[in-house]
């Protein structure tokens, strides 16, 4: 009987000892995670920072109990499948990415290795099988990138109610697992019939389309711009900032920071928060979670930031109503 109790005993034992504990109850474990970025190192500093801020607030600290591993792309989209690749040989245990195109490099690299998008259009690019249900190695955050633009193209219209022709910038990089555009103009054009406005499609790939697809909306005779959010076009935004002053054309971005460096208005998102609740899902996958378990999020306050000064240069007067309505006005 006592022998039997022993081994009992050495069973149970042995169960406990093999078993696999949860990565965070490991004793002494440091959990890896690989960061994918489309842009580079330096137009993401913001975005690292939130993302770091929100693992402190986790009680994640770099080098003690964690370790992230970033990779930029440069915007070099070509450059994400074999980044991907390496972050997947080194066993991280979790991957975060930057953009949709990001997201979808990774996927392709792993079907195992959990997918954390920061930011990105999960449904449209079938990344995952619907917000509620990711059903795959997929989850994190969805930006709303061009569903956003029929509000954006409202805001605009409120600033001069004259415009009836209005041209769109857009990247057609960004596409579902097919290569369809994700940023199709459908989802404006409809938008723009309802206020009786005529769009012109402008596919830019990069700043060496930009002076091309600005002489195009100068000779349609373009009164203002949208420009619809992609990670490419966000780190140009200096560049076409420039042109849509240049031209005399008022523009809508999708983004703050392009209000900053002197845009007139955008609307969106807030990008550092996307990046600092991208740490939660982290958390929540290093401590047992699936990603399949894990509902896609979508954000619920969006920012309306105006340039004043820009307004003034363009010789427009913003409305009282629009600027009692928005987050941030730089005068």
């Amino acid at each position: 009987m006592q022998e039997i109790d022993r081994r009992t005993f050495l069973a149970v034992l042995t169960t406990a000892v093999v078993a696999p504990l949860p990565i965070d109850a490991q004793p002494g474990r440091v959990s890896r995670v690989g960061f994918l970025w489309t842009s580079t190192s330096q137009s993401t500093a913001d975005y690292v920072e939130a993302f770091r801020e929100g693992l402190r607030e986790l009680s994640y600290l770099e080098g003690r109990n964690i370790v992230v591993e970033h990779r930029w792309a440069a915007n070099v989209v070509e450059r994400l499948d074999g980044l991907a690749s390496e972050l997947v040989s080194m066993k991280v245990d979790v991957i975060v990415t930057q953009g949709t195109p990001a997201a979808q490099a990774a996927r392709r690299a792993t079907g195992t290795i959990p997918i954390v998008m920061a930011l990105g259009q999960p449904v449209g690019s079938r990344l995952v099988g619907s917000l509620g249900r990711p059903s795959g190695n997929v989850t994190g955050l969805s930006v709303l990138g061009s569903e956003l633009n029929a509000k954006r193209l409202e805001l605009l219209r409120e600033t001069n109610p004259k415009i009836s022709r209005l041209a769109m910038v857009f990247d057609p990089t960004t596409t579902d697992l097919d290569g369809v555009p994700l940023d199709a103009p459908k989802h404006l054009e409809t938008a723009a019939r309802s206020l009786g406005l005529q769009v012109q499609v402008l596919a830019v790939r990069g700043p060496n389309d930009f002076e091309k697809a600005f002489a195009a909306a100068v000779g349609a005779r373009a009164e203002a711009l949208l420009i619809s959010p992609s990670p490419v076009l966000s780190f140009h935004r200096k560049p076409l900032v420039d042109l849509a002053a240049k031209h005399r054309l008022p523009a809508v971005y999708g983004t703050r920071e392009a209000v900053e460096v002197g845009g007139l208005m955008s609307y969106g998102p807030s990008y550092p928060a996307l990046f600092r609740r991208a740490a939660t899902y982290v958390d929540k996958i290093l401590k047992g979670a699936k990603p399949a378990d894990l509902p896609v999020e979508q954000p619920t306050r969006f920012e309306l930031v105006i340039n004043l000064k820009t307004a003034k240069t363009l010789g427009l007067t913003i409305p009282q109503s629009l600027l009692l309505r928005a987050d941030q006005v730089f005068q």
